[in-house]
């Protein structure tokens, strides 16, 4: 079998792997590795990437196996992607209990990654929703896990590492329509962000769009936008993008200028301080999903991800440094979003999101220039209690990922040995001898 080359989305640089492609799930093997599960490649790091190893392409498995119209519970192979799970639910009066900014990702890949959405703060992350999963391993035969079971604690949010899973039951939430009641409304200053989050609380979903590279006397400008599900509109489906990024972008078209610019054009896209507007489900939580392949704008280099999340105990401090350096090194980002996160705990044990700010911005890879801004960025987050999300990353520390993610040690007792990563080969711990209860 001729190896082949894998990417993450931010297309830093590719893994050599032998490539496994199960079209049913008796197909799937957890055979000695090393070895890696992987979905949609949405993941922007290291931690969807196997080098040398064998990587499980779960594409193929996407099949519906059930649905209880009754409770909006449905179970589906792990492959399927979010966008043909709402492709059958949005008619039947049904939606994803928490979506991320695309609808491209795999079930299996939002679970192992225990994604989060605009509406955080009041359902908590995507493992809160999954009753009940199927886990193949090499060291044990298929078994099912269910929420409250260590093992199924450990595979939410734990990066593929735990073994293949091959299906889960997703508890989906019910809508009257595939429109959303919104507002959007300008903002300065990370006080007025939170004071908008805090008056916010009746509206489910909640994020910001900021610039970045703003300066003036009253902070950081940016677009607070808020939605709650409306009840007077069809249950119509999104439609297929039609727009396409056909090849890699020159490195020069992403500058200081050009984002400049393009923050300039965004932030005033409407008139006056608030805009009030109906809006359909596809451009208000999955606006990128209008364009193929958008990660070529960012050329053959390709682009890091930063997304961090800074507690709630610390203030706007931390936060307001870390815009501070972004701005003064003018690495700015088009797509830089801040939001809160909430307090409902995720059952999973290497879950990213904890009560306080969170940022994620892309850089164009600029290297060594690049790399020292994120040390920067890195000693702020170390410093207030924060941490970094491992399915954005590629270059985090092992002292870091340790440090931040107090669950680990715990964690570790349920790895399958057979299944690595880069990211888990990163971040060289020590660990021991897994053994699974």
């Amino acid at each position: 079998m001729k190896p082949s080359a894998f990417h993450s989305w931010g297309r830093l640089r590719p893994a050599i792997a032998q490539r496994e492609t199960p079209a049913w799930r008796h197909e799937a093997q957890a055979n000695p590795g090393p070895r890696l599960a992987i979905g949609l490649g949405r993941s922007y790091g290291d931690s969807g990437l196997l080098d040398g190893g064998t990587m499980v392409d779960t594409r193929f498995l996407d099949r519906l196996i059930s649905f209880a119209p009754e409770s909006g519970i449905l179970r589906a192979e792990a492959g399927i992607s979010l966008d043909a799970v709402l492709r059958f639910a949005v008619p039947r009066g049904w939606f994803l209990p928490t979506t991320p900014g695309t609808r491209q990702v795999s079930l299996g890949g939002a679970i192992a990654n225990d994604i989060h959405g605009k509406n955080h703060q009041l359902v908590g992350c995507f493992g809160n929703h999954v009753p009940r999963l199927a886990l193949l391993r090499s060291d044990a035969p298929q078994q099912e896990c269910r929420a409250g079971d260590p093992l199924h604690a450990a595979t939410i949010g734990g990066l593929g590492l735990t073994g293949i899973i091959t299906w889960a039951e997703l508890q989906l939430r019910p809508i009257r329509s595939a429109w959303l009641d919104v507002e959007w409304i300008r903002f300065h200053g990370l006080s007025e962000f939170l004071a908008l989050s805090q008056e916010s609380t009746t509206w489910e979903h909640s994020v910001a769009w900021i610039d970045c590279l703003s300066t003036g006397k009253q902070g950081t400008r940016g677009i607070f936008i808020r939605g709650r599900w409306s009840d007077h509109a069809e249950l119509d489906l999104h439609r297929d993008a039609k727009l396409r990024i056909p090849f890699d972008l020159p490195g020069f078209t992403l500058n200081p200028l050009s984002i400049r610019a393009f923050n300039a054009l965004y932030y005033r896209r409407f008139r006056g301080p608030t805009k009030h507007l109906r809006q359909h489900y596809a451009p208000f939580f999955h606006p990128l999903d209008s364009v193929h392949d958008w990660n070529r704008i960012y050329g053959k280099k390709g682009f890091y991800q930063y997304q961090c999340v800074t507690p709630t105990t610390a203030g706007t401090s931390p936060m307001e440094e870390i815009l501070r350096l972004i701005r003064n090194a003018n690495q700015g980002s088009f797509l830089a979003v801040l939001k809160t996160f909430g307090s409902l705990p995720s059952p999973g044990m290497l879950s990213f999101p904890t009560p306080g700010i969170t940022l994620a911005l892309d850089f164009p890879n600029r290297g060594a220039a690049t790399l020292q801004l994120f040390k920067q960025l890195d000693t702020i987050v170390r410093d207030c209690g924060g941490r970094l999300y491992p399915a954005k990353d590629s270059r985090m520390s092992a002292d870091d990922f340790q440090r931040g993610y107090q669950r680990l040690g715990e964690f570790e007792r349920h790895l399958d040995p057979a299944f690595s990563s880069d990211f888990w080969r990163r971040m060289s711990r020590p660990t021991p001898q897994p053994r699974h209860p």
